[in-house]
Order: structure tokens, then sequence, then C-alpha cells
């Protein structure tokens, strides 16, 4: 509203200058018009007589409107004394009369006069100011209304727009609000645990084996505590180098997902879960991102995966492409993806259930990746009713590698040993 209110005034703050600017534009035209009528009346009115004292005036006094009345002449003594030599001169008062233009208003009707000498006395020329306060008043009522219509337009528009630019700002700074008390709320713990364990064995002498136990307690919060630090960081550093644009460098999806899946095969086997890698190694998948972010993608992906299949699960990773697209498909047997939560699973530090741990950040990162390299999310649930999470992009063709050129005859006679 604040944004529409400002808009409409600066709008109608402009019009209202164009509009002031216009009317100045037309009145000084006529007026210029009216000037130059009155320089030839006097003009001709300082011709000797008959040329002009005593003519007869073609218009009669019945046809004669003040209004409609082109120029008036006087001639005016070194008295002060005025005789009128137009048809219904209105009567001119006296005045000191000076060379150039003046208004002045006679008998109730506004004048612009123009005086010259005329031997000891003046010669003076009239014209009403009908005309330009009739053209004035012409502008006046369609200014009125057109800036009346464009007000309401301007306000109307500027609210819609504002709403429409406001919305993504809104959203994105109760995001920011909901992100500050879920991160102090991740820090936080961990170090209230640690305050409370520190406290407690400071509170009375304890056994050796007891310190112990709190040491451990102290020690596992403090790398839950590292561990969300090093996840915010590498989010903030993603979303930096995203912001500065790609990197440029080349990534073989493939090969970075056989790397990422051999590492897990050990975790898959402690949680008790059948890990599947499924790749299509015909020909490069190559992706313009860089190595590492790829291999933070498919470990999020692949962990998350493990965990929700559970023990005795299964998890599948697969990689194809064609179309001039790669895509990265993981899904498990698990309980799959509610489609409430849909829209929320890549908020930072929500979880779906805390039964599995974790901080709430894996697709939050895994997703911070995706946009960073241009690709497009798809979500679902997999054939056996788990979750199913799919990344595609666009591919990259190799670039040229240039071919080393022979070395002319004989430059080998004078190459350093090796």
């Amino acid at each position: 509203m604040r944004v529409a209110i400002v808009a409409t005034a600066i709008i109608m703050a402009g019009y209202l200058i164009a509009a002031i600017t216009l009317n100045l534009l037309v009145s000084q035209r006529l007026t210029s018009q009216v000037d130059a009528r009155l320089s030839s009346a006097l003009a001709a009115a300082a011709l000797p007589p008959p040329s002009y004292f005593g003519a007869k005036s073609p218009i009669s006094d019945a046809d004669i409107d003040i209004d409609d009345v082109p120029t008036f002449t006087w001639r005016v003594t070194n008295t002060g004394v005025a005789t009128p030599l137009s048809t219904l001169s209105p009567k001119l008062p006296h005045h000191r009369w000076t060379a150039g233009s003046t208004s002045m208003n006679l008998g109730g009707t506004s004048f612009q006069l123009k005086a010259a000498r005329w031997g000891s006395g003046w010669l003076v020329a009239g014209e009403t100011r009908a005309q330009i306060e009739r053209a004035n008043s012409a502008l006046r009522g369609p200014e009125f209304l057109f800036g009346a219509v464009l007000m309401i337009v301007a306000f109307i528009g500027s609210l819609i727009i504002g709403l429409r630019a406001s919305a993504p700002l809104e959203l994105i700074h109760r995001r920011q609000v909901a992100f500050t008390a879920d991160a102090s709320h991740e820090l936080r713990t961990p170090l209230s645990v640690i305050e409370a364990e520190v406290d407690l064995a400071l509170s009375r002498p304890r056994s050796e084996q007891e310190y112990r136990r709190v040491l451990e307690r102290i020690s596992g919060e403090g790398l839950r505590l590292r561990h969300v630090v090093g996840e915010l960081l590498w989010l903030a550093r993603v979303d930096d180098e995203q912001a500065a644009g790609s990197s440029g460098k080349e990534t073989d999806v493939v090969v970075a997902t056989r790397n990422c899946a051999d590492r897990f095969q050990s975790v898959a086997l402690a949680r008790g879960v059948d890990l599947r890698v499924e790749l299509d190694d015909s020909e490069p998948a190559l992706i313009r991102a860089d190595p590492e972010w790829i291999d933070r993608l498919v470990g999020v992906l692949v962990d998350n995966a493990c965990k929700f299949a559970g023990r005795g699960g299964e998890a599948l990773v697969r990689v194809r492409h064609g179309g001039g697209r790669v895509v990265l498909e993981v899904e498990d047997d698990g309980p799959g993806i509610p489609d409430s939560e849909r829209a929320l699973v890549f908020d930072r530090f929500h979880r779906s259930t805390d039964e599995l741990g974790g901080t709430g950040l894996g697709l939050a990162i895994a997703d911070s990746v995706v946009r960073a390299s241009n690709g497009t999310w798809s979500l679902g649930n997999a054939p056996s009713g788990g979750a199913h999470f799919a990344v595609s992009w666009k591919k990259a063709v190799p670039r040229r590698t240039e071919v080393p050129r022979h070395p002319p005859i004989g430059s080998e006679l004078h190459s350093p040993p090796v």
C-alpha cells in the first residue's frame, strides 16, 4: 500500500507538472499572438489620416461582441485624455503609460494592452484575454478528468505490481525468520547440553568413569554442533557461488555417482540396506557443474534413501541420459513422501520425522546444488511405494582439446635431457 501511494504521488506530481507546463505554453503562445496583433494595430494607428483615423468599422454596432472584437485602439494625450479610435471601445482609465505590454481590467473584462509613443501622447491598443481564458478553461476540464482517471489507474496498477513484487520478498522474509529461529534452535540445543553437562560435572566430585561419560557426551554434542556449522557454511558457499555464476567446470554424472555409491556401500551394509546401482556408461554423461557439488548431491540422496529404506530395505541409484538430458534418480522402498510434505522437503531444518536424526539440512543442500547447476527436480513415489527423487540437467557438449602440433624436424636435438 505504501509503495502504491508513493508511486501514485510521484506519477500525479509528474502529471501536474506536465499539465501546468502545457497550460503555460498554450497561454504564452496565445499571449504572443495577441501581442503581435496589438503591434500591428499600433503600426496601423500610427499612419496618417485617412488611412486610419476616421475610417468606418466594417462591423456594425449591433453585431459586435466585445470578446470577439480583434483589437481596440485609443489615442491618449499627454494630459491623459483617451480618445477611442475603434467601435465600442471600452473606457480607458487614466494610467501612466510606458512602452510595452500590460494587463488591465476594463469594464469588468480583462484586457491585454500595449502602448507606443505617438507625438507628445500615446497610442494604445488592447485586446480582451477572453480567448486565452477560454482556451485555459477548455484544457482544465479534460486535464482534471484525465488526471482523476490516471490517479485511479496508477494507484490500482501500482498496488497490483507492489503486491506481486512483494510476495516473493515476503516469502523470503518469512523463510529467513523461520531459518534464523531453526538455526538458533539447532545450535542452542547442543550448547545447552554441553553447558548442563559441565555444570553437573562441577556440582560435586565424581568418579573417573562418570567424568569419562560426561566428556563423551560433550564430545558427541560438539561433533553435532560442528556438523551443523559445517552444513551451514557449505550452504552459504554454494549460494555465493551460485550468485557469482557457474564455475564452468564439467562433471561426468556417471563417474561421480559410481564413486559416491561405492563409498556408501559400507554404510548401506551397516544399515542392512541393499544398495543397487544402474549406470548408463555407454557415453559420457557430462553436465556443467562442479564435481564436488554433484558428489555432495548424490551423497545426500543416497544417505537419505538408506535411512528411510530401513533394515532389510532396498535403495536404487540410477543414471540415464538421452535426448540431450542427463537424469539422476534415487529411490527407496520406505514410507515415501506424503503430499503435504512435498512442498517442505527442501526447507532448511525441516525434518519429516525425528526418529532418524539428522539436522534437516541434507535436502536443502541438495536443492542448492540442483539450483546452482541449473537442474530441475522431480519428486514422486517409487513403484515400491517409497520416495523417488529425480534430477535432470541439460547435457553438456564436451569441450574440444587442442591437438599438439608436431615439433619441427631436428628440434628434438635441442630438447633438454629427461
